[in-house]
């Protein structure tokens, strides 16, 4: 089976690679924007008809779309993550190849849900800021196309990986900050939002089970089970050996302190890459101070939403993945908070 690549050198894409990769039965081609990639093309740039003759030419027989853009303005947004699937979805209609197109889409589209639900994909989409909207603009023009496709719905992907500027990435920094520097106190804000935390590599193999898979349709891909942050902070404490003191700093408004998100200065497309969603090449991010004694305060209110348009709570039914994909998680948050801890200690 060859399978065409989109997105390979992002933070999902790569895991995705190196899955199908994994597989002797996979031949795979990387199409990208970058350097290393088999083929280098732009698609919020390039033509469908470009697409097109490159697709007649390889004829795969399995499109993966890992690219995608989570941080800009509307326009940018919406540049990287609609218009771009709108040209995959034209070349394959153009093209003899048949291929079926696995697309990877974003929880976010669904915007906040009620606390202690499960979402499932008959849920009406409410997207709470432009990154939602693009991404779900991007599936419906999927599920519209009339192509054998399948849109894998993402919920907080977290692992080896995660960008320092997500809300996982900072609070490992934070703490590999205080443990340098000897500080017995760690005080963190904005840690009552709770998420569906999946681990990226069970995420790669959700895409590899569709992509042999002849489902079609939105499917979740999540653990099933909402985490409250201040509870992977106190875990990702365990998994440091951070002995000292956590304090969460959630008092009224108008109090300072700091936070996992992003400053209020910025978009709400620069907020949502504090998830650590998927883009095709995370461009470089300077998140602002958080963490211990003596780091920077700010002024005014900072009681920020946690930075995806989603509310306080997310949580996937995942039975569908089950069902048609024959798909489950296996590795546990503390697995992956493990990793990320890894990756934060040797960060010079």
């Amino acid at each position: 089976m060859r399978v065409l690549l989109i997105g390979a050198n992002g933070y999902i894409g790569r895991f995705v690679a190196d899955r199908l990769l994994a597989d002797p039965a996979v031949q795979l081609t990387a199409l990208g924007r970058g350097d290393d990639a088999d083929v280098r093309f732009d698609l919020a740039t390039g033509s469908p008809g470009a697409l097109t003759r490159f697709l007649d030419a390889v004829h795969p027989g399995v499109v993966v779309n890992c690219a995608g853009a989570t941080r800009g303005g509307a326009r940018e947004l919406t540049r990287h993550n609609t218009v771009a699937v709108a040209t995959v979805c034209e070349a394959l209609r153009r093209s003899g190849c048949g291929a079926r197109l696995v697309q990877v889409g974003c929880s976010a589209e669904y915007g906040p849900s009620q606390p202690g639900s499960s979402t499932a994909e008959d849920a009406v989409p409410r997207p709470g800021g432009p990154y939602g909207v693009s991404k779900l603009a991007a599936t419906e023009l999927v599920l519209g196309s009339g192509l054998d496709a399948v849109v894998l719905r993402v919920f907080s992907p977290a692992g080896p990986g995660t960008p320092a500027g997500s809300p996982l990435g900072r609070l490992a920094e934070a703490m590999r900050r205080a443990m340098q520097s000897g500080d017995g106190e760690l005080r963190l804000g904005g840690l009552g939002a709770q998420r569906d935390f999946i681990d990226v590599r069970d995420v790669a193999r959700a895409v590899h089970a569709a992509s042999l898979s002849a489902a079609q349709g939105v499917i979740n891909i999540g653990s099933g089970r909402a985490v409250r942050l201040r509870d992977a902070a106190a875990t990702l404490a365990r998994v440091a050996g951070y002995g000292g003191a956590l304090h969460e700093l959630d008092g009224p408004p108008g109090a300072l302190r700091p936070t996992i998100g992003h400053p209020r200065t910025e978009s709400l497309g620069h907020r949502v890459d504090a998830l650590g969603h998927h883009r095709d090449g995370l461009g470089p991010h300077r998140p602002e101070p958080l963490g211990h004694r003596g780091e920077a305060e700010h002024a005014g209110p900072v009681a920020y939403p946690y930075p995806d348009g989603c509310g306080n709570w997310q949580q996937a039914d995942v039975r569908t993945a089950r069902d048609r994909l024959g798909w489950r998680p296996r590795i546990a948050l503390e697995e992956s908070l493990a990793d990320i801890w890894m990756e934060a200690a040797c960060r010079i």
